[in-house]
């Protein structure tokens, strides 16, 4: 009987991929397919072989399975299965289902005043849900949050800098709070 895993995953235009395989046999024989043709291929005592779509840009790890697709593409999204065999010769099948996203945008980051605070919000375009943390060039805080309110007596020459972070790709932008009085 075959073992069948299937999962939505998505990775970054001009990042590394790596297929997030979880395995706990050492495979004897693997080979992987991209919309039922195939990729990359290995077989015990031999070399890993790579067909056209990731030639030059593909790398098998025989001792895991994970593929790695380097540079990604926008022809790179498709549905990827991983066939391999264990010592005792069972099938197991790991189906990938791969989107390939544009990066997010540049954030952007907005200020507003709320009584005696300053409300800063950062904002960035991406088609997932995206992790920011702020820092602030004196105030020893960090903050998890896209929104973050800082209070008004801070030192006009206080810098806010908003991260945004998703796969291998991190941006930030900077605003003085000077920026935020009216």
């Amino acid at each position: 009987a075959a073992h069948i895993h299937c999962e939505n995953v998505f990775g970054i235009v001009g990042e590394n991929f790596t297929f997030p395989v979880k395995i706990d046999q050492n495979p004897v024989e693997i080979r992987w397919t991209k919309n039922k043709d195939k990729v990359a291929e290995w077989e015990e005592l031999n070399k890993a072989t790579y067909c056209i779509p990731l030639q030059n840009r593909g790398l098998l790890n025989e001792k895991n399975g994970y593929l790695t697709i380097f540079n990604l593409e926008n022809n790179d999204a498709g549905t990827y299965v991983m066939e391999y065999l264990d010592s005792v010769h069972q099938i197991y099948n790991l189906t990938f289902k791969l989107a390939v996203l544009a990066p997010p945008s540049e954030p952007e980051i907005h200020c507003n005043v709320s009584g005696n605070y300053f409300v800063l919000k950062c904002t960035a375009n991406f088609q997932r849900p995206l992790n920011y943390a702020w820092k602030f060039s004196s105030l020893q805080v960090t903050h998890q949050t896209q929104e973050v309110s800082i209070s008004k007596n801070v030192d006009a020459s206080e810098k806010a800098t908003c991260f945004i972070k998703v796969s291998q790709t991190e941006k930030s932008s900077e605003i003085s709070l000077t920026q935020c009085f009216p």
